[in-house]
């Protein structure tokens, strides 16, 4: 708010015929600021232009503002703290598998357990980011996908110039609700892509793409160029946990419709309304 002058009144007066309101503070007689509600227009009189005000005095909205703004920063505090408990209790559960998993020698069981890892390590990651983010409605999501992905690369101690990482990622609001099953489905279809996609040492290119489809839909693609998913395979009848995983997510976390392109490598499309 602006501190009352005759110069500061008189410019917000005629920047417009028509009536509007502008918030100063005003000195009373005894030195003290009180905040008021200007409502000025100029009018014309003989011909003249004459500025006219009304003065309302607005201390009670302002005490009423203030103690929202307090309320709500005590809010996002509270919120921030929790993001951030939440992130490190999953960081406790990681390191328990991490320890459990020491102790077995059988191979399947081991792979088990280092997926279950990554699983929680994609959702204790959004909430890292929420926790550093400005805005604890939303995250970055494109920062987001690029720590999650090159985690999975040096989960599965890949060399990134043998398989190259492409991420195109549109500037669009992604909220907690749809950013944690994104999440763990980039999880799942990159963890597939990096184990079985390109065998042999096998060069190539993974790509995760999201973007708007319309105003109200948008659009998450992840693809390989590697030698694709077995046509015998059926996706409607699953057995494998995580693409089964994926397809649950898809239907029923994002109410998503999600298709399956095998040519050139394997492509999954899924779309899915904003939040």
């Amino acid at each position: 708010m602006e501190k009352y002058s005759k110069e500061s009144f008189s410019n917000h007066a005629r920047q417009k015929e028509e009536p509007h309101s502008v918030d100063i503070f005003v000195l009373r007689s005894d030195g003290s600021e009180t905040p008021v509600e200007v409502m000025a227009q100029t009018v014309h009189i003989k011909g003249k232009p004459v500025l006219q005000g009304v003065f309302r005095d607005i201390t009670e909205r302002k005490q009423a503002e203030e103690k929202i703004k307090a309320s709500l920063k005590e809010k996002e505090v509270l919120l921030r703290e929790i993001h951030h408990r939440v992130k490190n209790n999953m960081q406790v559960i990681i390191s328990l598998l991490s320890l459990q998993s020491d102790n077995i020698k059988d191979k399947q069981s081991l792979e088990m357990f280092k997926e279950s890892q990554d699983r929680i390590r994609s959702m204790s990651l959004i909430h890292e980011k929420l926790y550093q983010s400005e805005d604890l409605a939303n995250i970055d999501f494109s920062g987001y996908v690029k720590d999650l992905v090159n985690r999975l690369f040096g989960s599965y101690g890949v060399n990134p110039e043998r398989i190259e990482l492409k991420i195109e990622i549109e500037d669009v609001s992604v909220g907690l609700d749809y950013a944690i099953p994104c999440g763990l489905i980039i999880n799942e279809l990159v963890s597939n892509s990096l184990k079985y996609a390109f065998p042999q040492e096998g060069k190539g290119e993974i790509k995760i793409a999201l973007r708007s489809v319309n105003e109200d839909e948008l659009e998450l693609t992840v693809s390989d160029d590697g030698i694709g998913i077995p046509e015998d395979l059926d996706f409607e009848n699953l057995e494998s946990l995580g693409l089964d995983l994926v397809k649950t997510l898809a239907e029923h976390n994002l109410d998503a419709k999600i298709e399956l392109n095998r040519a050139g490598g394997t492509k999954f499309h899924i779309q899915f309304k904003k939040g």
